[in-house]
């Protein structure tokens, strides 16, 4: 039997009132240190909410263990992550504030609308936007994709790192039921979306760089070709023309854009042939 509650900041929790069950399976040390890859993992990358929920799953799990027990399951996943070393994806990203992450995550467990404090790119300030959440798209930067409620109920992408501060508002809202995340993330090559930025593309890797391409998952809904010269060609359907020159550059010379023209143009005048590796 599981009993349910909901707190004042509307978060769901379940609790199991006899844990004797989970007491004879016990927790291995594989899953225990899979979880605390997981909170590095997600400290690494920025996700605030995240390291909480799982900061928080993983004491509450040990807290139903009796210390011995816990105390050596604890033991056991400090060693398997030593052996493993730490999980982590670096390189530069952009820095998000863990209060309005929070905000953002409450909101869309509801579903609840929110206010936000956005500073567009034309904006000389932040203003204040009523809106829906639909979800989050994470990448070079954080987008979140919602609708204006005074602007046609459009579907908008906030940058993250322009929304200064964020909260809930008492009013619910239903989602729309036609709206699935993968497939419209699936319209960009990276998370930026733009109606205009949208239509078939198609590259060619050279034979030298083809086993590296390979290797590659360059869009979800892509179809790879292998060539009798021994190049890879790719084709997918997606839009953001400039977040796909930025990942091109690093192939330098090896890959030719056969469309959209708009990113060979972007591409063309900077392929190199001095880079040591590809990416």
């Amino acid at each position: 039997m599981v009993q349910t509650r909901t707190d004042k900041e509307r978060r769901k929790w379940w609790q199991l009132p006899d844990s004797r069950l989970l007491h004879l399976q016990g927790i291995r040390d594989s899953e225990l240190s899979a979880l605390e890859m997981g909170i590095r993992r997600a400290e690494r990358e920025g996700a605030a909410t995240e390291v909480t929920a799982l900061t928080s799953l993983r004491n509450r799990l040990l807290a139903t263990m009796p210390p011995t027990f816990a105390r050596r399951a604890e033991v056991d996943a400090e060693a398997v992550l030593e052996a493993r070393g730490h999980a982590c994806r670096p390189g530069p990203r952009a820095q998000y504030s863990a209060l309005v992450l929070g905000a953002i995550d409450n909101a869309l467990k509801g579903p609840f609308t929110m206010q936000i404090d956005y500073a567009g790119a034309q904006d000389a300030a932040p203003r204040l936007r009523a809106v829906e959440p639909y979800g989050v798209l994470f990448g070079m930067r954080g987008y979140l994709i919602a609708r204006e409620i005074d602007n046609g109920g459009k579907y908008r992408h906030f940058r993250l790192d322009r929304i200064s501060r964020a909260s809930l508002l008492q009013d619910s809202f239903v989602r729309d039921p036609d709206f699935d995340l993968g497939k419209h993330a699936a319209r960009a090559f990276g998370s930026f979306h733009s109606d205009d930025e949208y239509g078939p593309v198609e590259w060619r890797f050279a034979p030298s760089a083809a086993d590296v391409a390979r290797t590659f998952i360059f869009h979800p809904d892509q179809q790879a070709q292998d060539e009798a010269d021994g190049s890879l060609t790719v084709r997918f359907t997606a839009g953001g023309w400039l977040e796909m020159a930025w990942h091109l550059y690093q192939w330098g010379d090896v890959v030719e854009v056969i469309a959209p023209p708009e990113v060979r143009i972007l591409v063309e005048a900077h392929r190199r042939s001095d880079f040591p590796s590809l990416p």
